[in-house]
């Protein structure tokens, strides 16, 4: 037996499965827990709840809070097909968790058409968590995972709803447990802590810049995590964008990468630039309702009824992840060289 069979046959061993669902690889890890493909133990029946593949998101007893509070946030936003569906939560025994790296490849970002769904249906999930009152505070690539459909399409989905943060009304959100990836980040939020819904407008333009390049907006092998910071809160420094983006992707980008929070756009606003209004009828509906998760559902927002839950600490999210954004969007489509000033 290989060293590297007998590590991944302790791996299964130590952790201990769910009640109606086995647990399976690693997918991906973070600060806040650990996310396994999961099976259905037995065949799926009619009264089952469960889709018959799902990610697991687990965390130790200890360190469960955040997976609590995520819970919390989930029951609250439930009923978008661009956000992924959570099916309960579950307690399990504490299990050995293996670091599993995102594969990277040269830079190389996505096709136009694909950039533009994309977008459209981020969009579509962000303007439904603002509507039940959330901001996410950490939306970036890996946060966005691609569900296999039906017809063989890949629709995006919103997940990793850890750092996500109600708004009071007439109140920003700024305090000193303000998250998220630096890189990601609004200027407001390295200046001044604050994480209101613009915040999740900007982290947008940036996703969008790295489909279409392949490259972090702010990426640079040089520059240390203070020279970031201070690029990001410097109201006069802008970030560059390739002149080969189309002009109404590189018009959308403008509107989304603004300085100053109360110029940016709303995701409302931001539907009906031309470089995602034509896809409003089109394709990104079709494909979201004909996703694995199976259930055909639409961003309104209607107030869906709560989650039962099943215990506590272990909660069982989603359908099946092709792969994170992130992994696609470094493997594919074409490469941009010439920069252009956003603004």
């Amino acid at each position: 037996m290989t060293k590297r069979k007998f590590a991944m046959e302790q791996d299964q061993m130590a952790c201990n499965n769910g009640r109606t669902w086995k647990r399976e690889h690693l997918l991906g890890k973070g600060g806040f827990g650990s996310v396994y493909l999961a099976k259905l133990k037995r065949p799926e029946s009619k009264s089952q709840i469960y889709p018959p593949v799902m990610a697991v998101k687990s965390a130790e007893l200890s360190e469960s809070s955040s997976l609590q509070q995520e819970k919390e946030v989930f029951n609250n936003i439930y009923g978008c097909p661009f956000i992924l569906q959570c099916y309960g939560e579950e307690t399990t025994s504490t299990g050995i968790v293996r670091a599993n790296l995102i594969e990277r490849s040269d830079a190389r970002g996505l096709p136009e058409s694909d950039v533009r769904r994309y977008t459209r249906c981020i969009l579509e999930g962000i303007r439904y968590i603002h509507s039940r009152g959330y901001v996410h505070c950490d939306l970036k690539p890996e946060n966005v995972l691609l569900v296999s459909t039906e017809n063989g399409d890949f629709v995006p989905k919103i997940a990793d709803f850890g750092l996500a943060k109600k708004v009071v009304k007439k109140r920003k959100v700024a305090d000193s447990t303000a998250g998220g990836t630096t890189m990601y980040m609004a200027p407001e939020t390295v200046v001044d802590n604050v994480q209101d819904f613009p915040c999740d407008i900007w982290a947008l333009g940036c996703i969008v810049f790295e489909m279409f390049t392949g490259s972090p907006l702010w990426y640079d092998s040089d520059t240390t995590s203070d020279e970031l910071i201070k690029s990001i809160g410097d109201r006069h420094q802008l970030p560059e964008i390739p002149y080969d983006i189309p002009e109404d992707g590189r018009a959308f980008l403008k509107k989304c990468l603004v300085k100053n929070p109360m110029f940016r756009l709303t995701a409302d606003m931001l539907l009906n630039e031309p470089f995602v209004s034509g896809l409003r009828d089109d394709k990104c509906s079709d494909i979201a309702e004909n996703s694995v998760e199976g259930q055909r559902r639409s961003c309104d927002s209607s107030r869906s009824k709560d989650l039962d839950f099943i215990s506590k600490e272990d909660y069982t999210a989603s359908s099946v992840p092709y792969g994170r954004l992130l992994r696609v969007v470094r493997t594919q489509g074409r490469q941009f060289k010439q920069p252009a000033r956003v603004c």
